[in-house]
């Protein structure tokens, strides 16, 4: 959770099967879509110049089509340590 005020309330009732961790202010590392995102630039923007945002937006499209979702968790998923 982010450090919202109502995240860290004490009426705040979390189910005994959920933990929850404080995100730190900024931390783009933890999100999911960022680490999906450095994936898209690492696959498709690196060392490629596209003629119009079109184009781009079109490899971008084909892209999303083609990957699977095992990776899509793979990219996405990390793992969490007590």
């Amino acid at each position: 959770m982010d450090g919202a005020a109502w995240h860290k309330s004490r009426s705040l009732k979390v189910p005994d099967n959920i933990k929850t961790i404080i995100q730190p202010p900024y931390s783009p590392e933890v999100n999911p879509v960022e680490r999906f995102w450095q994936y898209i630039k690492h696959n498709i923007l690196r060392n490629a110049i596209y003629e119009t945002l079109e184009k781009l937006e079109d490899e971008v499209c084909r892209f999303l089509r083609r990957i699977s979702l095992d990776k899509v968790k793979s990219v996405c998923g990390y793992e969490l340590y007590d």
